[in-house]
């Protein structure tokens, strides 16, 4: 449902759309619509977003806004994550209120995972 001045959308620059999609589709089971060759789209997953063919990445360490993933359980998706070939940047720790990683996606765009588990 689309909320009057909410967050409704987010999109990320990707480098290889083709391997992204496959990341997300393996490690999170994401669905994707192509609008092109240089865009696609995904809905459903907390907040509605797509990705751009672009040679740009989405790095805290540079500024961006990190975008955070929830888990149930926090240690098989860093699983499901590496098995997808996602690399992970910070691994697991834990901070008052639960636990997190950072990884990035084949494209080089970092998001984070947390858990209200602690490890």
């Amino acid at each position: 449902m689309n909320e009057h001045e909410k967050i409704n959308y987010v999109e990320f620059p990707a480098s290889n759309l083709q391997a992204t999609k496959s990341f997300f589709e393996t490690a999170f089971n994401w669905s994707f619509i192509d609008y092109g060759p240089e865009y696609t789209a995904f809905s459903n997953q907390g907040i509605d977003g797509g990705f751009f063919k672009s040679p740009l990445k989405s790095s805290s360490e540079h500024g961006a806004a990190l975008v955070v993933l929830y888990s149930q359980d926090i240690e098989a998706t860093q699983k499901k994550v590496e098995k997808a070939g996602g690399l992970i940047v910070k691994p697991l720790f834990s901070f008052p209120g639960g636990s997190r990683f950072h990884f990035l996606e084949p494209s080089g765009n970092e998001l984070a995972v947390w858990s209200d588990n602690n490890i």
